[in-house]
């Protein structure tokens, strides 16, 4: 068991909790250590499973929870978790992931109306009967009927981070096989799609067929949908990711991983220009269709090259122009992770990262980043210890004798600063002038009307010292659309301005999504990458935020920090 699967357990277990009412320090302490298993170094598991250690070393963890994190990873839950599963409905967790209900909402509506799914929730909000409730309305209602919308498309939906992880995972085990040559990743994971429905892993080599029974063994396997010759299928964790498992022989490995990865859209047209060609193509291959004699197989290169076309990189492939570009030879050169090199946007524990600015340089350093910037809160944030104007300004000194000093990487003083409900910055402008960057986000009132907001962001353009704007649209996938606006004419105020957009490489935001991207740069647009790190392993998740871009058709000329240390800053657009 992964931290991230017990620190989801502590959560649920609070949140339970908080429906219940009890005690708001027990409730608080089961979050805390959430937090703290989630992002500490080592595995949970292996400090139990060490009679020499003590799972109190981790802070935050006492006698009581250390008694819960051995049940956890005993049994996959824990004895609190368990009773309060039995008092509320299991669908309880379920309404939590609704957008605008909370735990003492949700137990408003157990007590009042004695709901039980999602459907009952959704036929009371059709017939007005949430606003009848304490502190509830109208607009909570439509917020909570769009909320399950959103939840009802994104349901069977994975995180491209989570599905990633999954495939490193299996990968490492299926490669213990002797005999097993090669295991690659196909599907929307290989596209880069910011979500992933389920998992495709092509196997070849001679003991190829031996990665099917190691795979359905697998301990995390928690239903074995199918076991056939050459596939297995099963359901994978408590999430139940579909994966499955393909083996291939090598002669016809570059055919299967071309079709096999997709898009749909982008092999119909492949298959459409095969035939007019007088091929037809196939995961087996591409084949003259007069005498089926085959063409094509081993690798993709071969087979673009025999339809006459320029290798396609699987980014690219959702038939929306690539293969007519592929045709002429201009492809554009898409951005690579290896030239990005600074991260612009991250938080230390003077607000509500996990680490000291000396820990996120170091890990930043290791990464062989030219340079960083730490962009903590502003004081609107207060939950997260925002910083004041007095805190920037003396922050912005610090750093300025940090480099003095030198770190081995150059610091940028920065400042994530709220983007307050009128369009105003939350710290003043002579504060804000301080600093090397000033990256302006929207954090609250992101149900205001599409006119409001843009308004509101406008005005925000007009602060002298804004240079980025943060997670554009403010989405959480999985979870909450992102809030609507004019994109275009916010687009052509911040060319205008010479501010630039982000591509927050968060795994949850990944905010923008390629189809605006590709709308901000035909408008001129120009953009960071940043992965908005609130821990110094939050720093690998820039290949995310690089697989947006290339999805997006981008390359290192549109990224600011791609640039070397001494043009990254006072650059416009």
């Amino acid at each position: 068991m992964e931290n991230r699967e017990i620190a989801r357990i502590l959560t649920e277990t609070a949140d339970l909790m908080e429906i219940a009412s009890e005690d708001p320090f027990r409730i608080r302490s089961y979050r805390n250590g959430a937090t703290a298993v989630e992002g500490y170094p080592e595995r949970v598991v292996e400090i139990l499973r060490d009679p020499q250690r003590k799972v109190t070393e981790i802070p935050g963890i006492g006698k009581g929870l250390a008694a819960v994190l051995g049940e956890i990873v005993e049994r996959g839950s824990c004895e609190r978790r368990d009773h309060l599963l039995q008092k509320y409905p299991p669908t309880a967790l379920e309404f939590l992931k609704i957008q605008g209900l909370g735990p003492k909402s949700i137990a408003v509506l157990f007590e009042h109306y004695r709901v039980s799914t999602i459907d009952d929730l959704e036929k009371l909000c059709q017939e007005q009967k949430l606003r009848e409730l304490p502190r509830m309305g109208a607009k909570l209602e439509e917020k909570v009927l769009r909320s399950i919308a959103q939840y009802r498309r994104s349901a069977g939906r994975f995180l491209l981070s989570f599905a990633d992880q999954t495939a490193a995972e299996l990968t490492a085990y299926l490669a213990e096989i002797p005999g097993v040559d090669k295991i690659t990743a196909a599907g929307s994971l290989r596209r880069g799609r910011e979500t992933v429905g389920d998992l495709d892993l092509l196997v070849t080599g001679p003991a190829a067929t031996q990665a099917l029974d190691r795979f359905i063994a697998h301990p995390k396997v928690s239903e074995v949908l199918a076991r056939g010759g050459n596939k297995a299928s099963a359901t994978v964790g408590h999430e139940g990711l579909q994966v499955d498992i393909r083996t291939l022989p090598p002669e016809s490995f570059g055919a299967a991983l071309q079709y096999f990865t997709g898009s749909k859209q982008h092999n119909v047209a492949l298959r459409t220009r095969a035939v007019k060609m007088g091929l037809t193509l196939n995961e087996y291959g591409l084949f003259r269709a007069a005498d089926n004699t085959l063409v094509a197989s081993q690798t993709e290169e071969q087979v673009y090259s025999a339809l006459g076309l320029a290798w396609i990189p699987p980014e690219l492939r959702e038939n929306l122009g690539e293969i007519e570009r592929a045709a002429e030879g201009h492809l554009p050169d898409l951005v690579e992770l290896g030239q990005i090199r600074g991260d612009l946007h991250m938080h230390t524990r003077e607000t509500d990262g996990r680490a000291t600015l000396e820990e996120m340089a170091e890990a930043a350093r290791r990464q062989g980043y030219e340079y960083i910037a730490i962009t903590d809160h502003s004081k609107a944030l207060a939950m997260a210890n925002g910083l004041d104007e007095k805190r920037a300004v003396a922050f912005a000194a610090q750093v300025r004798e940090i480099n003095r000093r030198g770190l081995g990487i150059r610091i940028f003083s920065g400042l994530e600063c709220d983007i307050l409900r009128d369009g105003t910055m939350d710290l003043a402008n002579d504060a804000l002038a301080e600093l090397d960057l000033v990256i302006g986000s929207v954090h609250s009132h992101m149900n205001q009307e599409p006119g409001e907001m843009t308004d509101r962001l406008l005005r925000a353009l007009e602060c002298p010292a804004l240079k980025i704007i943060g997670h554009p649209t403010g989405r959480v996938l999985l979870h909450r659309d992102g809030f609507r606006f004019d994109f275009e004419r916010i687009v052509d105020e911040a060319v205008r301005r010479g501010v630039l957009l982000e591509i927050n490489a968060s795994p949850e935001r990944l905010d923008l999504d390629p189809a605006l991207l590709r709308t901000a740069k035909a408008r001129g647009a120009k953009f960071t990458i940043s992965t908005d790190a609130h821990h110094p392993k939050h720093l690998l998740n820039m290949r995310y935020g690089v697989t947006v871009a290339r999805r997006a058709w981008l390359g290192a000329d549109d990224i600011l920090n791609t640039l070397p240390v001494e043009q990254v800053l006072g650059v416009r657009c």
